[in-house]
This record gives C-alpha cells, structure tokens and sequence, in this order.
C-alpha cells in the first residue's frame, strides 16, 4: 500500500501532461483580451498535450462563446480550460457497478498485449473486494502461460478462486466453467481475462464471439460489461485501439492505465470526448490501490496545474 493519499498520487501521475500542458498555455495569453489569435494558440496548445483535435475544437469554441474579446490572465485561461475539460469528463466518470441478478456479474476484460490488462484484472478485483463483493477471476487468454500464470499469482494474492484451462485450451471452456463454479458458489462478480492479439483480428473476433454465445446460454444477461484496458502511453494510438474493440468486441466501457508519469494524459479526455464511453477507473501506480473510479473535476484541475 501506498502511504500517498489519492490525490497525491493523482498529482504525480498526471504531472508530465499538466507541466505540457502549461508549458503549452503559458506564453498564450500575451494580449489583454482573448481574440483569434490567441483562441487558435490554446486549440494548438490543447493538441499539442494530447487531448484530441475535437476535445481541443470544442473547448475553443466554448471559450469563445462566453470570453471573446474579454480580458483574461493566464490564471483565468487555466480555469476557463479546467471547466470545459471537466465538462467533458463529467458524463463519462462512471464506477463499474455491481447489479446484476441472479449473480454473478460477468466483466469480459479485453486490450492488447502489453497494456497492463493482467494487473489491472487484479486491481479491479482489489476495487470489488474493498466494497464486499466477492469475486472470482477466469484466466481466459490460454494462449499466453505467463498471463495465467501472473493472474494464479494474484488470485492467491487476493485470496479469491481462480478457474484456468490447459495453456492453448478453448477460452470459452474455460469462462463456461468459470460461470457455472461462480453461480454455484454465489460470487457477486466474475472477471474473465481474455486474449489480447490484435494481430488477426477476424480470429479474436471469433473467439469473443465463441464466449459470448457459451456466456449467453448460462445467463442471457451475459457478460453485463466488456471493459477495455488501455494504456495511456500510447498517448493517440489508444484511440484507434478503441474504434477496433469496439468494431470486434462492442465495449462498454473502459479503464485507463499507466497514467503514472506519462505526458499523455490529454488522452484521458481526447476518449471521453471522441466516444463517450463510460470511464470506470483510472490507474496512476503500480500498487494494488492504485486503481480508482475517478473525480471528473479533480482531474481537469490536476491536467491545467490547478491542484
């Protein structure tokens, strides 16, 4: 456990991207009132830190709706930015909530290789375990050993069941006991890991679909959420993850790592506002706290330097 508290952590996490950012912004304002000219300077800024060309557009133009030709400092440019951002991410900061009935509540876990989607199954798990719930992990991606075997390893951990198949088994075998053991020990939620290869994306469609239909002839409802993990390193190219897994695997909401230090946090919004899709949680560390459901107005204070 950290001894930081969240918002501190928070701070750090999304440190590179609010000195970018600033760094972007400062220098701006150099006349009295905002203009043309110093609008097209903040949408350049607003890009240029990685919150997304349409993000950047409309922040632009809400800026210039209620401060044209006003005057304003840098001070008042960072909170007139800090609103319009939390603007964004106020109808998209949803913690993932446990409803379903009968039990349990199948959370489907998809992103590529590399994304911290093993860790982030665990920290979820962590998340679900602080509010009483009980849960149960299936390790779905048979085609990689080291990702069952990291997910056993937490599981322990944890001190919660796991169901795992043979390396290079059918994952659909695997969720389809999991889903039956879960039911028969009244798990409130099971979170199925799965494979990560974007690589064929006709076959990971396959197997998705494979898993759903096995999901679906247990518990119609079945999987109640398909969460997609990304890492925010990839600074744009997490947006393009986005467009795929929702073409191959019709997501529901996602789950933002490795803000941790990265410059790209901008992505964090160029998401919320490109998709609108629900953001569940955010990871800001590596430690098994350090996965939360997050404050829309917080973070945009900590984005602009604010907080």
């Amino acid at each position: 456990m950290s001894g930081q508290s969240w918002t501190d952590r928070l701070l750090g996490g999304f440190r590179k991207t609010s000195d970018r950012l600033s760094g972007n912004l400062s220098g701006v304002v150099g006349t009295a009132k905002l203009d043309n000219a110093t609008l097209d300077d903040v949408e350049d800024a607003l890009i240029l830190s990685d919150l997304g060309p349409t993000a950047a557009a409309r922040i632009r133009e809400r800026l210039a709706e209620q401060r044209f030709g006003k005057d304003i400092d840098e001070q008042g440019l960072r909170e007139a930015v800090a609103e319009e951002i939390a603007a964004i991410l106020r109808p998209v900061a949803k913690p993932l909530e446990v409803t379903a009935f009968p039990r349990p509540q199948v959370v489907l876990v998809i992103g590529v290789n590399g994304s911290g989607k093993t860790t982030t199954i665990a920290k979820l798990a962590h998340l679900f375990q602080e509010e009483d719930y009980s849960v149960m992990l299936a390790a779905g991606d048979t085609f990689r050993a080291a990702a069952i075997g990291q997910l056993a390893v937490w599981a322990e951990r944890l001190g919660i069941t796991i169901v795992k198949g043979p390396e290079g088994g059918d994952p659909a075998s695997v969720v389809f006991d999991a889903v039956k053991q879960a039911t028969a020990e009244g798990s409130d939620v099971l979170i199925v890991d799965t494979a990560g290869r974007l690589q064929n994306k006709t076959e990971l469609m396959d197997e998705l679909a494979k898993i759903r239909r096995v999901l679906g002839r247990l518990n119609p409802e079945a999987p109640h959420d398909v969460v997609l993990v990304l890492d925010a390193t990839n600074g744009q190219n997490a947006l393009s993850q986005i467009e795929i897994f929702k073409e191959v695997a019709g997501v529901t909401g996602l789950i933002m790592t490795k803000l941790d230090g990265t410059a790209r946090g901008g992505v964090l919004v160029a998401a919320a506002e490109k998709y609108a899709l629900p953001i569940h949680a955010i990871g800001v560390g590596e430690t098994m706290d350090d996965l939360r459901p997050f404050d829309p107005d917080l973070v945009a204070k900590v984005i602009t330097g604010l907080a």
